[in-house]
This record gives C-alpha cells, sequence and structure tokens, in this order.
C-alpha cells in the first residue's frame, strides 16, 4: 500500500472557504472558535468538562442503553457507552445520512476519521478518554436522497412511496433490492460476507434507524464506535429551553442571519451554505415532519390543519419533545447539549456551514466546539495503478480537469513540438521594434501596431491549437486509455468517494478495506490521501 497526500486546493474539488478555513485565513478567524490543532484540544477539553453536568451524562448513559438493548454490542463500544458516565470522558462526533448500504463512500472516511482522531487524542491526553460518534440523522425527511447505493456503474434504488422521518420507514421493499444486488455481485467469499451483511441489517430489521445501527455496528464495533439517534424524548427533553429561545425569540435566525452577511463581506467567492428561517424547527408526528411558522400570532405546521397558541405549543414542548425536530442550523446545537463533544467532523459542505453558527452558539451560551473537514481519499487498486505507470500519469496530474490532462499528456508524448511559445517571444521582439519606430516618428501608430500583434498572436494560439487537435487525432488509442482510466478513479467527472459504494473495494480486499484505511487516514493532515492499494 502507498499513500501519497495533496493540499486540497491543489485537488479543484474543495471550495475556498474551506481551503481558506484549513489555511487558517486570519479573515475567517471570527468564525470559529478553536483551530483543529492537537494542542488545541486541551482547552476545549477544560471548557467541555465545565460546562457539561453529571446530570447530562447520566441521561445521556441511560438513553445509549436503551438504544443499545436490541443489538449485539462489541466489549469496546459497551465500555465506551460505560465511560461515558465519567467526567473526564469526551466525544468526537461525525453525522451522516441513513443512506442504503452506507451510500458514497466518504461515509466510511467520516467515521474512520473520528475513530483515529479518538485513539490520537487519548494518545497525546492519557488522562482522558474519548469516544467516536456516529450521529444518525433518523429525522431527516429526504428520502430521494438516501434510497439508493452505485455499484459498478449501476444503480440500485429502494422505490416506495415515503414521507415523515426516514428513520421511522419500514424497510418493506428492500427484499427486492437485495436480489438484484446479489445477483450481480457474484459469489466469491467476499461477495457472500457483503449479501449476509445486506440481509442482517435490512431485511431483519423493521426499521431504517434499527438497520443502520445495525451496520455500522458490524462495520466498526470492534473500534468501539458508539452510535447515537436522536429522535430520543429523554434527550430532547433536554433541548427544551432552547427550542423557546429559537420559536420565540428568533436568536438562531439573527445571529445566523448577521453571520451570513459578515461572511459575504468577507469575498465574494465564499457560497453561503443554509440560511435560517425563523423558526428552526419541525413538528414530527405520525408519518409526517413538516416546518413550524408563525402565523396572525399562531404556530401553524405546514400543509397540516395542526396549530398552536404560544401557550400551547409550551405545553406540548414540555410534555411531548419528541414531537420536535431541530432543522440543519438547529441540529448541531442539539448535538453539543446532549454530548460531551469536543470536535465535529464533517464533509466541506458540512464545515461550510458550521461556520455560520458560533454566534448562535455563543447567545444560547453553548461552547462551541472544534471544526475538523473529514479525511478525504482516493482507492487506485494496482491494475488501475499499472495503468498509471504505463501512461506516466502522475498523482496530482488525475486532478486535473480532463481536457487539461489530455492536453498536458499530448503535448508531452507528442514527436513534435506543440508549444508556440518560442513563436511568441520572436514576435514580441520584433514588435518592440515596431513600437520604437512609432515612438520616434507618429504616435497614433502605436494603436495600429498594438492592434497588429494581437492578431497575430491570436493567430499563433490558432495554429497551436490546431495542430494539438490533429496531434489528438493521431494518437487517439492514447487519449481513449487517458480518458478511460480518469472515468473510472473520478465517476462522472467527481470525486470517487462522492459516487461509489464501498461494495466495490471490499469485494477486492474483504476484511482487510476498513483496517487498511484504519492505518492510511490521519485526520490532523488536512490533506487529500491518495491510496495505492496492494
Amino acid at each position: 500500500m502507498d499513500i501519497d497526500c495533496l493540499p486540497l486546493n491543489k485537488t479543484g474539488y474543495f471550495s475556498k472557504l474551506i481551503c481558506d478555513y484549513i489555511a487558517e485565513d486570519v479573515k475567517l478567524r471570527s468564525l470559529y472558535h478553536r483551530f483543529p490543532s492537537i494542542d488545541g484540544f486541551k482547552e476545549q477539553i477544560t471548557e467541555k468538562e465545565k460546562s457539561f453536568t453529571t446530570q447530562q451524562r447520566a441521561i445521556l448513559y441511560r438513553s445509549l442503553n436503551e438504544q443499545y438493548h436490541r443489538i449485539k454490542t462489541s466489549v469496546q463500544t459497551q465500555d465506551n457507552i460505560g465511560l461515558l458516565k465519567e467526567n473526564n470522558t469526551f466525544t468526537i462526533v461525525t453525522g451522516h445520512q441513513l443512506n442504503l448500504f452506507t451510500g458514497p463512500l466518504y461515509f466510511l472516511y467520516k467515521i474512520i476519521s473520528t475513530i483515529n482522531l479518538a485513539k490520537e487524542l487519548k494518545s497525546t491526553y492519557p488522562d482522558y478518554n474519548f469516544v467516536p460518534v456516529y450521529w444518525m440523522a433518523t429525522e431527516d425527511h429526504d428520502f430521494e436522497e438516501i434510497n439508493f447505493f452505485n455499484y459498478k456503474g449501476l444503480k440500485f434504488q429502494w422505490n416506495k412511496q415515503a414521507s415523515g422521518a426516514v428513520g421511522q420507514l419500514s424497510t418493506e421493499g428492500l427484499n427486492e433490492v437485495f436480489t438484484l444486488f446479489a445477483n450481480t455481485i457474484g459469489d466469491s467469499k467476499n461477495a457472500q460476507d457483503l449479501k449476509k451483511l445486506f440481509q442482517a441489517s435490512y431485511l431483519k430489521h423493521d426499521n431504517l434507524t434499527d438497520a443502520t445501527r445495525y451496520l455500522a455496528n458490524e462495520l466498526f464495533a470492534e473500534y468501539g464506535l458508539v452510535i447515537v439517534d436522536g429522535d430520543d424524548k429523554e434527550l430532547k427533553k433536554q433541548l427544551v429551553p432552547y427550542m423557546k429561545k429559537d420559536i420565540f425569540e428568533q436568536v438562531a435566525f439573527k445571529k445566523v442571519s448577521a453571520t451570513i452577511e459578515e461572511i459575504k463581506e468577507l469575498s465574494p467567492d465564499y457560497n453561503i451554505q443554509v440560511n435560517p428561517r425563523e423558526i428552526n424547527y419541525f413538528y414530527l408526528a405520525n408519518g409526517v415532519r413538516e416546518r413550524i411558522v408563525e402565523s396572525q400570532g399562531r404556530y401553524v405546521v405546514h400543509d397540516t390543519d395542526l396549530s398552536f397558541s404560544r401557550e400551547e405549543l409550551e405545553l406540548e414542548m414540555e410534555n411531548s419533545p419528541e414531537k420536535f425536530s431541530p432543522n440543519v442550523i438547529a441540529r448541531p446545537l442539539y448535538q453539543e447539549i446532549i454530548l460531551p463533544n469536543l470536535c465535529y467532523i464533517g464533509g466541506g459542505g458540512e464545515i461550510a456551514y458550521w461556520l455560520e453558527l458560533k454566534a448562535a452558539f455563543k447567545s444560547m451560551d453553548v461552547p462551541f466546539p472544534i471544526l475538523l473537514v473529514r479525511n478525504s481519499a482516493l482507492l487506485i487498486t494496482e491494475k488501475q495503478a499499472d495503468k498509471l505507470n504505463r501512461l506516466k500519469i502522475s498523482k496530482s496530474d488525475l486532478f486535473l480537469k480532463q481536457s487539461s490532462l489530455i492536453n498536458k499528456k499530448i503535448r508531452e508524448i507528442s514527436n513534435i513540438d506543440i508549444d508556440f511559445a518560442p513563436q511568441k517571444k520572436t514576435l514580441e521582439s520584433q514588435f518592440e521594434a515596431l513600437y520604437d519606430l512609432a515612438e520616434k516618428t507618429d504616435k497614433s501608430f502605436l494603436g495600429a501596431v498594438k492592434a497588429q500583434e494581437v492578431k497575430q498572436k491570436k493567430g499563433l494560439d490558432a495554429l497551436e491549437k490546431r495542430l494539438l487537435k490533429a496531434q489528438k487525432i493521431k494518437l487517439k488509442d492514447h487519449v481513449v486509455r487517458l480518458t478511460e482510466i480518469q472515468n473510472e478513479l473520478f465517476p462522472r467527472q467527481s470525486l470517487q468517494e462522492r459516487s461509489l459504494n464501498f461494495a466495490e473495494f471490499y469485494l477486492a480486499y474483504g476484511e482487510e478495506l476498513i483496517p487498511m484505511l484504519i492505518n492510511s487516514l490521519q485526520p490532523l493532515s488536512l490533506d487529500f490521501t491518495v491510496i495505492t492499494c496492494k
């Protein structure tokens, strides 16, 4: 196994905001609390230790035991759940949707980042315990985002009518997906293991929450991963005071809106990831998850007949907190209220919206966590590595846009010089003499000289492009091979991790896949990792 690292800003796949954050650009300093360096965690530990109570730990411990009571748990995970009762134990959290069969590869990278960071922190701060946590997004309601996974160019999709929180969805109908998948992947030992994993996860559990918990537990139990479902009445009771501030005082809306204006002023190249609402909670009940909106002094559940006065809504929160579901703005706060958390690990888009939230956290008097961009990786098989070597394509070349990659390699292998830079330089020196002549005679002649220079340079550019096009045709076989290998590694000209499912690599590497990734990914390196598998 060979490992290469590239700076994120050299890959072309990360936003300017995220690249500037990783570079510790001073203009972003007001948007985060502490930078993700190993030394920065000491102060974060001290701050969270003071703010997170023994009572909060007891509630978390009871809830987790209830959530895990129907699932076989590894000794490592049981130990970690027990450690959460102790005042010297803290969490490292990542969150993800309940994508079918994990969805894209980066599901693994997120969780591995949390596991490895917890391990690194334990080594640095041995007097404390650090628990990796996967927060299941059980309350999301966008079924179309999670009802499929890709495998070798095929899309395996779960077709059913769905509404409300996805975690509550029945797994009915997934036997059809399993049959199609099982008939596709063959009968090798690794294929048989994948089939058993799918069956045990989705065909032996009644809802998507239980199925996903089982799947993540099977993949990562030996590393002590703790899986949290926020759709929990006892946990949500702690959120009630913060719900009231959001719904009745619009605290989050005001603070996040102000931060968004600040971000816009910092750079026109910074995209706003999410926008707050006046009320950042949904009402969750009976298969419905709909926004709560204020209308004419009452609080209405959008697209339903439900309506509450302020007093009625407060009473509903107190008695049935499980019926209130935070949106993307409020969910991070909920997480930090119920967990002794130090760091949130997410993709570029997630960290971008977390960077909007610091002022809202401060107004709620909740410590803001360290924000870490998860590991990103490109997995290259031994066969693909051989192709790259034969084509003399470097790891950095792979990240070029396809047209740029082809142009670069054609220029390199061509038996004629396609670079007209020397001719352009000769042309410039010739025109310098004409400029001197114009200065000495008629300065109005300068414009005509300049126009002619531009025209001739454009002519050389056109000839260069035409010659390059001719060489591409002549070297067509090489162009095809270049295109094929890049398309293999960057499906639809996007990052592999955003499309491919782990099953493709599990077929090849089996039980060694996750240990290989654990050993390859370094969460605090803040680089893109290219792994050549052997």
